[in-house]
């Protein structure tokens, strides 16, 4: 892997581990430094990443973990940046991207890094339900929990209903015919749509992130009634696309101009330049297969083990109040807060900030988080 630009994130360093779960773990590290972090004194935060991103999607968020005693550990996890290992077939090894496998990736990784415990677990977009997996299932390990623009509703109930694929249908038959994101990033077709667009591979990554950003201002995201096709059309398309579009075609009407984008602060072109470059390495099926396993019924059956349990850990929900992630699956956003979290302290939702809060109000984000691992709860 190419070396990672860090120099305007002080004391963040990019570094690897082997003999985690299969693989070469590339991660990202800031604060005290390993030898003197494995007396079990300093304190761990442990971050989780997104799709399309990496660990470096929390570049501006470790420094100041760090200044406040954190030793912060941010991976790029199964299928991602500089990490190898993992098979990036289509037709190759699914099971590998199973949620329950994914938390074994970060036991694994923790176990390799010596550290015996996480006092800060955070999860951002797909690392939400995996950071929430690891603290239900891990309560033990993890003493907080931190999810962010993704909600986490909980195990599913038994007995296991089959899945009903009814609303794709009704989908697929509206007047403006759609297509829901997730399914559509199930296809066999959706990481060559992308990594071979016309517009290019950093246009679209540009254009990706300006749609579901707080840049983009028609993005007011409001509670939906139902997971009902009517419903679900309200969405803008880069959730509930147009039929027919692949992703690159869906937001590259949504391409900022050239001063916009000479202006975005929070993702400088240099910047985005770092995903582009990662991505034409690796390609995107790693981070689709993530989403595969939701699509299949597979995680379901997994995830059935469970029924009944909840997040013990005191748990928060952070997101920018720009970003429809929060209600792109009705009903879950309130389950988390009344179910799935037994010691749930609160909903922070950021002005100023789409999805990719982290990223867009980093300053507030790790406030909100060193506020977070200070309280009682």
């Amino acid at each position: 892997m190419t070396a990672l630009d860090l120099s305007n994130y002080p004391g963040v360093q990019s570094r690897h581990v082997n003999s985690v779960n299969g693989m070469t773990v590339h991660y990202l590290e800031a604060g005290p430094a390993a030898a003197a972090a494995h007396d079990g004194k300093q304190p761990v935060a442990l971050l989780l990443h997104g799709f399309p991103e990496l660990a470096y999607s929390w570049r501006k968020v470790m420094p100041g973990l760090a200044q406040a005693g954190y030793r912060v550990i941010a991976p790029d996890l199964r299928g991602y940046g500089g990490t190898t290992g993992w098979d990036s077939r289509y037709d190759g090894d699914l099971d590998s991207y199973r949620m329950l496998n994914l938390v074994r990736d970060v036991l694994a990784l923790l176990a390799a890094l010596d550290i015996k415990s996480v006092n800060l677990l955070v999860g951002h977009d797909f690392g939400s339900p995996l950071a929430a997996w690891c603290a239900l299932i891990r309560p033990d390990y993890f003493s907080r929990v931190a999810l962010m623009s993704a909600p986490f509703a909980g195990p599913p109930s038994l007995p296991l209903k089959p899945p009903d694929d009814s609303v794709h249908v009704a989908l697929a038959n509206l007047a403006v015919p759609r297509q829901h994101y997730q399914w559509y990033y199930s296809e066999r077709g959706a990481n060559a749509d992308m990594l071979n667009c016309e517009q290019g591979l950093h246009r679209f990554l540009r254009a990706y992130y300006h749609y579901k950003s707080a840049d983009w201002a028609p993005n007011r995201p409001y509670p939906l009634e139902s997971w009902s096709a009517n419903e679900l059309a309200k969405l803008p398309t880069y959730y509930v696309m147009n039929l027919g579009e692949s992703m690159a075609q869906t937001v590259s009407p949504y391409m900022p101009d050239s001063a916009s984008v000479a202006s975005n602060q929070w993702l400088p072109d240099h910047e985005l330049a770092v995903y582009t470059a990662q991505y034409q390495k690796t390609g995107f099926q790693g981070g689709l297969n993530w989403y595969r396993c939701g699509t299949n019924g597979d995680n379901a059956a997994d995830f059935s083990l469970f029924a009944g349990r909840q997040i013990e850990i005191p748990a928060i929900f952070i997101a920018g109040s720009a970003d429809w992630g929060i209600y792109q699956k009705p009903g879950e956003f309130e389950k988390m807060q009344s179910q799935a979290c037994r010691r749930f302290i609160g909903v922070y939702l950021i002005d100023g900030a789409g999805h990719w809060v982290q990223q867009e109000q980093p300053a507030r984000v790790t406030q909100l988080l060193l506020q977070f691992a200070s309280q009682d709860a």
